[in-house]
């Protein structure tokens, strides 16, 4: 686990790369419009966030286990919406 000390370096990262998928996020609710991402992108990064997450769990890292928990719901809300939308135009 980081200490006290270095933890907040964590939680500012994790606010800021998380806090950058809102906007999409929302774009994409609102719009539906999904055209313009990459499935293969989306799936990767999902993958990717959910593995971080355990990999916080795993270290006990508050920071990580937040950010990527987030992360991974956003980017999951973004995929099954592109996952939808490529079926449709299909």
């Amino acid at each position: 686990m980081a200490d006290a000390g270095t933890e907040w370096v964590g939680m500012a990262a994790a606010f800021l790369t998380t806090g950058s998928f809102v906007p999409q996020a929302i774009r994409v609710l609102k719009t539906r419009d999904t055209k313009a991402i990459s499935l293969a992108m989306y799936a990767m990064f999902t993958s990717g966030s959910f593995l971080w997450f355990i990999y916080g769990i795993c270290i006990k890292s508050t920071s990580v286990i937040a950010a990527n928990a987030i992360t991974f719901l956003l980017a999951l809300t973004i995929l099954v919406l592109k996952s939808q939308r490529g079926r449709e135009s299909v």
